[in-house]
């Protein structure tokens, strides 16, 4: 059917590789690049021999728009898949846009020297994008992503309009270390100190980092602690669904997690803000990143499930209705199939299904779009397909 680039070789994208690979019929190839190539070669020597798609490896930095553009018109993927980090997705659809090819990512942009994210950026491209007659497919991932395409489904096929959104992430796993990140330490820690945020009425409310907290029966984990967070599917969510009167985001966190956390920050390890060590300039956080566990060795350890969904309130014939999407995914399944925990295979399967999407032509429309501008139906139908299962619930518990 087609090819792809994959750039990156972290967590996330391991479980897309792995993914891509089991749907040969629509990735004949794969080239997986990366700044550090030796990373690549483990992937491609793994799955080598398991898969009919054709595995090529190549080095690249993701920052340098002029070696990405070389790598592009090299390879000639029918799309590239952005898995790297959020501060190189412009760089790479500068790329995209030279060399006329689709691009998909699972998370917007952020500037390095800013904890703050936003689409404004990402939005701007969207003239360039339709001139060149190409597809962005923006947030592809879990959340943003699933959460997104859960909406439109939601939309699509139980609503008139949707006026509450509130999107509930629960990872009930347990690794075993008193203090670890299941995904990228510097942009989970970036998420979880900056002020949280959610939309109501036509406009931002901020609060405090996790100054308001729920505790929820979530279904098939039990009560957890949750917080509410700023999210990114938020901006684009409270554009595109019709009839939006409030959207939050909540996250749960252990007690452990959040004391080991308070004190990083009360020490100034959480700072990215650059200083001078021994002659040379650092940044905390970097720093502390590279004394944290790698997220892409927590599957063997972590046991226990995540819960991730949204429940939707809004109308339907002129009556009031609540629904509630979701899916659950066991740490361990997940590790035995690919290798991975739960939190990177939530967000990797479905970068592959968008990537696979744009490749198709299923999803095929020019310009930049966040997920939720598409038909949601032949996503959700490979989400049960790929391993990620929805369930879904009419009467659910409410969070006030």
């Amino acid at each position: 059917m087609g090819k792809a680039l994959i750039i990156g070789c972290g967590g996330v994208a391991s479980v897309a590789i792995h993914k891509c690979c089991q749907n040969s019929e629509v990735f004949d190839e794969i080239c997986i690049a990366s700044r550090t190539k030796s990373k690549c070669d483990e992937i491609k020597a793994k799955l080598e021999g398991t898969t009919k798609t054709k595995i090529t490896t190549a080095q690249v930095d993701a920052n340098n728009v002029d070696a990405l553009i070389a790598l592009i018109k090299r390879e000639k993927p029918g799309v590239v898949l952005n898995l790297a980090l959020p501060y190189q997705d412009l760089t790479i659809m500068d790329a995209c846009l030279a060399c006329k090819v689709s691009y998909v990512d699972t998370a917007n942009y952020e500037p390095e020297d800013t904890a703050k994210f936003e689409y404004k950026w990402q939005w701007a491209y969207r003239e360039r994008y339709e001139n060149a007659g190409i597809t962005a497919l923006l947030g592809s991932g879990f959340d943003p992503g699933v959460t997104g395409v859960f909406s439109a489904y939601a939309l699509k096929h139980h609503f008139d309009e949707i006026n509450y959104i509130d999107i509930l992430d629960c990872n009930a796993g347990d690794h075993g270390y008193p203090f670890a990140t299941n995904f990228n330490p510097e942009i989970n820690i970036r998420e979880v100190t900056a002020k949280g945020s959610y939309w109501e009425d036509g406009h931002w409310v901020e609060t405090e980092p996790m100054e308001i907290k729920r505790v929820y029966n979530f279904p098939e984990v039990g009560n957890k602690d949750m917080y509410l967070l700023h999210h990114e599917e938020i901006e684009s969510l409270a554009l595109n669904i019709p009839g939006i009167k409030r959207i939050r985001f909540f996250m749960t966190f252990g007690q452990s997690y959040l004391t080991h956390l308070k004190c990083l920050e009360n020490v100034g390890m959480t700072s990215i803000e650059p200083i001078e060590y021994d002659g040379k300039m650092i940044v905390p956080l970097q720093f502390l990143k590279a004394v944290l566990p790698d997220p892409s060795s927590l599957g063997p350890r972590t046991k226990g499930k995540t819960n991730i969904g949204c429940i939707f309130r809004g109308k339907k014939d002129g009556k009031d209705k609540t629904y509630y999407l979701y899916n659950v995914c066991d740490h361990e399944e997940c590790f035995r199939e690919v290798g991975s925990q739960a939190v990177a295979y939530t967000t990797g399967v479905p970068a592959m299904i968008g990537a696979a999407m744009v490749l198709t032509g299923t999803w095929n429309r020019a310009g930049v779009y966040n997920i939720e501008e598409f038909d949601p139906d032949p996503f959700m139908d490979a989400l049960n397909k790929w391993g990620l299962p929805w369930k879904e619930s009419f009467s659910p518990e409410l969070v006030d």
